[in-house]
């Protein structure tokens, strides 16, 4: 299996929207690194697992929508609590709307909270031929 991995950072504000949520309840920042980890089996036609325009401009994508926003008011996060769970898939649905290689099989997003805490979300991509 054929793995490649980017990474993007930047700075994003949320609230949580859980009973009793504390502090973690008030708007505040966290500087998130997002880890975007593809994988297959084969390489295309040109040796690559994915075509690494594709990722820079999904990255592209990820750092216009969240640098500086606050989840809480995105509509991906609409009734549900912002945790960086949530985030994990909300970025892999959006990876694999602009990511489409064949050779791609999987995805996993991790996403770290301020080098403190991560969450992941792992799922199989649909073929973009299909």
């Amino acid at each position: 299996m054929y793995t490649v991995t980017v990474l993007e950072s930047f700075i994003a504000q949320h609230f949580l929207t859980v009973p009793n949520a504390g502090p973690e309840g008030e708007p505040h920042s966290h500087r998130y690194e997002v880890e975007l980890t593809f994988r297959g089996p084969e390489l295309n036609e040109f040796d690559y697992l994915v075509d690494i325009d594709d990722v820079e401009a999904a990255l592209d994508g990820l750092q216009s929508r969240y640098a500086d926003a606050m989840l809480n008011d995105l509509p991906e996060f609409e009734g549900h609590n912002p945790s960086v769970e949530r985030f994990a898939r909300a970025v892999w649905e959006r990876v694999t709307e602009k990511v489409t290689d064949d050779t791609v099989t999987e995805l996993t997003v991790t996403i770290w909270e301020d080098d403190q805490a991560h969450a992941a979300y792992e799922a199989s991509v649909p073929c973009a031929s299909a």
